[in-house]
């Protein structure tokens, strides 16, 4: 594209908006009027600038946008709490298990509460509670049903008790330790 014709593309595009947004017909200028005139042809083309509202200080240059106008919807600065699935009444926490394999004295150092993974409204994992350790991880469901499930899922690399369910790939736990939490874990039934 040319460089001399661009000044005249803007002056289009500038005057087809602003037919646009008049909204109708307009008069016809005279012949009398000055301003209504098209420029010499030895003179080049500008772009034209917008109109400046009658209410806008006269000094300042247009800097004309458009404006929105009706209502902006807010959100909320962060997101909705995640609502989990109750765990079963009678049934140990997630900490409670890991207190649990400290007590028996169980590699279960830096635990971490990850219960936000088990995704909005139980639709992630579906479970109830995670808490992560250095040992081990322990996955509570609200049924055992949910929990079969899961544990089927990691057949072999986990352990099922009611409605807790023990990970050992997320933390890597060696196959000689597994037995121990197993028996810490189905020592709180």
């Amino acid at each position: 594209m040319s460089h001399r014709i661009l000044p005249a593309l803007v002056l289009v595009a500038v005057t087809a908006a602003l037919t646009a947004c008049g909204g109708g017909e307009k008069e016809q200028p005279s012949a009398a009027d000055p301003t209504s005139a098209p420029p010499p042809a030895s003179a080049p083309a500008t772009a034209a600038t917008p109109p400046v509202p009658s209410d806008a200080p006269s000094s300042a240059p247009s800097t004309a946008e458009p404006t929105v106008t009706g209502s902006t919807e807010r959100r909320p600065p962060s997101p909705p709490p995640v609502e989990l699935p109750p765990r079963k009444a009678g049934e140990p926490s997630a900490r409670e298990v890991v207190a649990a394999f400290r007590a028996a004295g169980l590699k279960a150092g830096k635990s971490k509460d990850r219960s936000v993974d088990c995704g909005p409204d139980g639709l992630g994992l579906g479970c109830s509670e995670i808490v992560v350790t250095d040992g081990v991880a322990v996955y509570v469901f609200p049924d055992e049903v949910s929990a079969t499930d899961m544990a089927d899922v990691w057949a072999g690399a986990s352990f099922r008790s009611g409605t807790v369910v023990l990970n050992y790939l997320e933390a890597k736990t060696p196959r000689a330790d597994r037995p121990a939490y197993e028996k810490a874990l189905t020592a709180l039934d």
